[in-house]
């Protein structure tokens, strides 16, 4: 019945939006048609003679000074901007080593198009006050809401997967097992504007089965709007993999091969008239190598008593993934287009291990193995429909999530001095299906007044069965929403954006040992962001919303994993979202040269979950999750970037926030902690297509409640020849060459009831690489996103079992 009346009153908002669309919206009858045209020139460089690729194109109209359109050029210099309605603009051409060049062009409606023929920019040694940061090619381009972190043009992604690629994104902190974290908080990651299915049960797993061959950008959103669900207490990452959108066909093709995984990615669009069909493939294989693991768990009872449990040995995990996709696009007319598509995602994670135990003395063998195995198939209809009214849109959409999670693991356990000993198997296997329909409209009252509104709901069923029947968990989930953001500008060069979302969660869940609980909650997420522009192109933001963090399946799931007899988890069904509350200063400029972008944050947040170190009735530890407390973060970061030659790009990104967590129903608190990260990068282009690029990464200790796990540090090389004139590229790369091991040690302190517990994990991971890796384009590439459904709204697992391990 729930379900019944939530779909009723998102579909009655739908009819309600739909029915003004003929009278124009909002502002009454719709507006005459409006002629468009385009603009077309040649960039060249004014000494040479020869192409710019790559340089950044901005129209600005004359009357308003607003940016209306912009692009870059292709490896010809060839500059096309389509869609341009008549009047007078500013055409500003520029690239990094070369000064800004603006050329005043004007169309009319009997005249929309003007082809500009060729224009000559020069070199010099300051650059261009403009929104991207160029290299050898655009790395990262700095938004009013995000930052986006170009990865097609990082050639020492080649040969990894999204994990690396993550390492890599400036204000991001990347742990072991591949989570992630925005400037100390939690994270919802998108791919392409929405989720997949995969990613209920783990991100760390999902980001392992993406090629980094397959990655276009990734986009930092720290100042989500209402439009946007409200998941993420820290932000929104969101993963763009690379499309083509242009007439007739093209695409890409990558591969690499290297000593610790091989990877392959297949792109393909054809496009004719109204109609566009695209597909892409893409595979990894991960060799399998030892991963030692090191675990001491100590217990002193109250009593008196004292355990002592201590593991070594080692995992052995191969991993592999196959991920594919179809889609079709298609426009009924020039306001009507409807597109389809359909993803499969297929990734499986590991193998044999061995270990020594000790328990209190008596020394024991461990004779493991584990597979898990995680599919999914994400299916969406898209329809959108425009007027002739500039700016407004209508759009409903529908998808539907259908993974699977089979896992299973056995351990034998053998005496010291037997030959034989006993086996435990356990088998379990985890359904996640996900419905969501979403309606949005956006209406433009004027050319600085725009209003969206929009409605959703999402219905998820999750059935996890084990081979003991009274630990089988049903869990279901719906939540429906709806959201109103306005959009102004207060002043020429003062920009106003706020809004209000509403979400209404409710949950049911049935353990079978204890019956069925409900948990039901309603929630508003205001948001505002206030844009200054200042002199010298520079940006002054203030922004404030609020966001939530709901956990997921494996922090619910109430099964108790003994896949690692010294080690076992479990899930907490009963588990609240976290609420927070995020207020930012942000401050960009562009100064001879150099990019600069630095922001303060406050932020402060209620029933923070984190995994909890406790014993079972038998005093065997057990990691679980609970609310620890309310967290209050303060923090900074900064990136910069300086071109000290045309051909040589230097980055930085420095970040810092405190941690901390206070429980005042059992007089606690944690005390006050720093946690850094650190990225640098230097890219330079020589002559004849070579290019050569370092990077390094450091993320300081992390903090728990309960513990710390060490500082990571990664580095890495890569040098790039373009060949097929500059459609395709050979490298070689490498990642941590000096170091084979990343050892990685986590102390936890529990104290209880009963008594205290210690446990120390040493983590060995074989993350040395040595690889090589082609990447060949073919047809016009000119990469587009179409909206999407966006679902952004669950806390994911961060951790998974096994032997205490790292998965490759």
């Amino acid at each position: 019945m729930k379900k019944l009346l939530l779909l009723t009153f998102i579909l009655g908002i739908f009819l309600t939006a739909h029915a003004q669309f003929p009278s124009g919206g909002f502002g009454g009858a719709a507006k005459k048609a409006t002629v468009t045209g385009r603009i077309t020139a040649v960039i060249l460089d004014s000494l040479t003679k020869k192409p710019i690729d790559y340089a950044t194109v901005s129209l600005i109209t004359v009357k308003d000074n607003k940016s209306v359109n912009g692009g870059v050029t292709d490896e010809k210099g060839k500059l096309s901007l389509q869609n341009v309605a008549p009047d007078a603009y500013k055409l500003m051409i520029g690239f990094m080593g070369y000064k800004t060049k603006t050329v005043l062009v004007t169309t009319t409606p009997s005249k929309p198009d003007n082809n500009l023929g060729t224009i000559y920019i020069s070199g010099t040694g300051n650059t261009l006050a403009d929104v991207e940061v160029q290299g050898t090619k655009a790395v990262i381009e700095n938004k009013i809401d995000r930052m986006v972190y170009n990865a097609e043009a990082d050639g020492t992604n080649a040969g990894g997967d999204a994990t690396d690629v993550m390492r890599k994104v400036p204000m991001l902190s990347v742990d072991m097992n591949g989570n992630v974290q925005l400037r100390g908080g939690a994270v919802r990651v998108l791919i392409n504007g929405k989720p997949s299915g995969t990613m209920a049960s783990s991100v760390a797993d999902a980001l392992k089965m993406i090629p980094a061959e397959q990655i276009k950008s990734v986009e930092v959103i720290t100042s989500p709007s209402a439009k946007y669900d409200a998941e993420g207490s820290g932000g929104i990452i969101n993963i763009i993999t690379k499309k083509s959108n242009a007439q007739g066909v093209s695409g890409s093709l990558n591969a690499s091969a290297g000593t610790r995984q091989n990877n392959g990615a297949f792109n393909l669009t054809a496009k004719t008239g109204r109609l566009s069909v695209n597909t892409a493939l893409g595979g990894n294989f991960a060799y399998a190598q030892n991963s030692r693991v090191v675990i001491v768990n100590n217990t002193a009872l109250n009593n008196g008593g004292f355990n002592n449990l201590s593991q070594d040995g080692y995992s052995k995990w191969s991993r592999n993934g196959l991920n594919g996709s179809l889609g079709v696009d298609y426009d009924f007319n020039a306001y009507n287009n409807i597109s389809s598509n359909v993803k499969f995602n297929r990734f499986s994670n590991g193998g044999p291990g061995e270990s020594d135990f000790i328990y209190n003395s008596i020394f024991q063998k461990n004779i493991s193995d584990m597979d898990m195995t995680f599919s999914n198939v994400d299916w969406n209809v898209d329809y959108k429909k425009t007027s002739k009214k500039e700016g407004e849109e209508f759009s409903i959409s529908a998808q539907l999530s259908a993974g699977r999670t089979p896992q299973s693991f056995s351990n034998t356990l053998i005496p010291q001095g037997s030959s034989t000993g006993v086996t435990t198997q356990r088998n379990n296997t985890s359904k996640n299906n996900e419905y969501t329909v979403q309606t949005d409209y956006t209406y433009p009252f004027s050319k600085s007044t725009t209003l969206e509104v929009g409605a959703k709901g999402i219905f998820r069923t999750i059935k996890s069965q084990f081979d003991f029947s009274s630990q089988d968990f049903d869990y279901n989930q719906d939540v429906a929403a709806a959201y109103g953001v306005i959009n102004f500008d207060l002043t020429k060069k003062l920009k106003f954006k706020g809004g209000l979302r509403t979400e209404y969660t409710s949950i049911s869940f049935n353990t079978k040992a204890n019956g069925i609980q409900k948990n039901d909650y309603l929630n508003l997420f205001p948001s505002a962001i206030i844009s200054q522009t200042l002199k010298g192109n520079t940006t002054l933001k203030l922004s404030y919303n609020r966001r939530l963090q709901r956990p997921g399946q494996n922090y619910l799931n109430p099964f108790l994993n003994d896949s690692n007899p010294i080690s076992l988890m479990q899930g907490n069904p009963y588990l609240a979202p976290e609420l927070s509350d995020n207020l930012e200063l942000g401050y960009s400029t562009f100064i001879k040269g150099s990019v600069i972008n630095a922001s303060v944050f406050y932020r402060r947040t209620g029933g923070i979950i984190e995994s909890s170190l406790t014993t079972t009735v038998a005093n065997t530890p057990l990691t679980t999750y609970i609310n620890v407390g309310t967290g209050q973060t303060y923090g900074f970061n900064v990136f910069g970037s300086y071109n000290p030659k045309p051909k040589w790009t230097i980055m930085s990104n420095f970040g810092l926030n405190t941690y901390e967590v206070n429980n005042r129903l059992i007089d606690f608190n944690t005390g006050t902690y720093l946690n850094y990260n650190i990225f640098l990068r230097s890219a330079y282009g020589f002559s004849k297509g070579y290019n050569f690029e370092l990077f390094g990464v450091v993320n300081s200790p992390r903090r728990t409640y309960q513990g710390k796990t060490d500082a990571m540090v990664f580095y890495g090389a890569s040098f790039k020849k373009d060949i097929l004139n500059k459609k395709g590229s050979i490298g070689v790369n490498t990642l941590n060459p000096f170091t084979k091991d990343l050892h990685i040690q986590t102390v936890n302190n529990s104290i209880m009831p009963t008594g205290t517990v210690f446990q120390s994990q040493n983590i060995y991971y074989p993350l040395r690489s040595f690889g090589v890796n082609f990447s060949y384009s073919f047809g016009k590439l000119k990469f587009t996103e179409k909206k999407k459904i966006k679902n952004d709204d669950i806390k994911q697992d961060q951790q998974q079992g096994g032997m205490g391990g790292i998965q490759q």
